[in-house]
């Protein structure tokens, strides 16, 4: 098959999780496989392929270990190599939105953090191991998805605008937040009403967390188009350290039907970013 040199043409495609036609004979759909498919389709001790989806560079792994997620190594050096390029030269717990092609060709959405950590037993200059996760996957000590890892998985499958569409204001605002925390520019465009360029903004975030948001039921607000969640957050800004954020995201939409959406040009200048 000829993925290496169609890969580029269909990476723009494949944000939107369409079929790809790439010529008479094949096709390509990324599936959102549950957890418990994969961990079938993908045992203990296989090898599979990682395609990135932002930068389309790929790496092969191997899966060590791992019960609620994949427990995964770069199989050689040069996969390491690979992988570190794609986290712009250094180890990052960020999340990133892949797509993982098995040996049938299959291609899952999948996400994955970019640290070594735990043992490794492959020489491939990699300390230890990483984790791919997969719809339905949970961390070690939770028993419940990571909010961004889901995100990314649902960035990857091309169904984040579908979540979103259908989410509380809350859950808006906690996939909105994460984007930040991510630096991923597509999460927070998704959630947000107007168009914002993110890139110079998202390269000095280096963490943020919600420590307060008060909540009302969602049912109460069913018919509401505007609202303000009064929340704290707590940042980290690159050269400027801590910054604490007592305040309200604002939201609206118009008509109960829509989607709720964030006034991003009054976040980002009350959070003086």
């Amino acid at each position: 098959m000829k993925k290496i040199s169609i890969i580029w043409l269909l990476i723009g495609i494949l944000l939107v999780g369409q079929r790809v036609q790439a010529d008479s004979d094949i096709s390509y759909k990324i599936e959102m496989l549950d957890w418990k498919q994969v961990d079938k389709i993908l045992p203990r001790y296989s090898k599979f392929t990682v395609i990135d989806l932002e930068t389309g560079k790929r790496f092969k792994v191997q899966r060590r270990a791992g019960s609620n997620h994949a427990d995964v190594q770069p199989l050689t050096v040069k996969d390491t190599k690979i992988m570190k390029k794609i986290y712009g030269g250094k180890w990052s717990w960020k999340r990133r939105a892949i797509i993982v092609m098995d040996q049938k060709d299959n291609w899952i959405a999948a996400s994955m953090h970019g640290m070594p950590h735990g043992a490794g037993a492959l020489k491939n200059n990699f300390p230890g191991h990483f984790c791919i996760h997969f719809y339905g996957s949970t961390t070690h000590r939770t028993n419940s998805m990571d909010l961004s890892h889901k995100l990314m998985i649902l960035k990857s499958a091309g169904k984040l605008d579908d979540y979103l569409g259908e989410a509380n204001p809350y859950e808006v605002i906690n996939a909105y937040i994460t984007g930040f925390k991510q630096q991923d520019a597509n999460i927070i465009s998704e959630a947000s009403v107007q168009n914002i360029r993110l890139k110079p903004i998202l390269k000095n975030i280096e963490n943020v967390r919600i420590s307060r948001m008060e909540l009302l039921p969602p049912e109460d607000l069913l018919e509401e188009i505007s609202l303000e969640v009064p929340v704290e957050l707590d940042w980290v800004i690159k050269n400027r350290g801590r910054q604490i954020y007592k305040g309200a995201i604002h939201l609206v939409r118009f008509s109960p039907a829509d989607a709720w959406k964030i006034d991003s040009k009054q976040f980002i200048k009350a959070n003086n970013l």
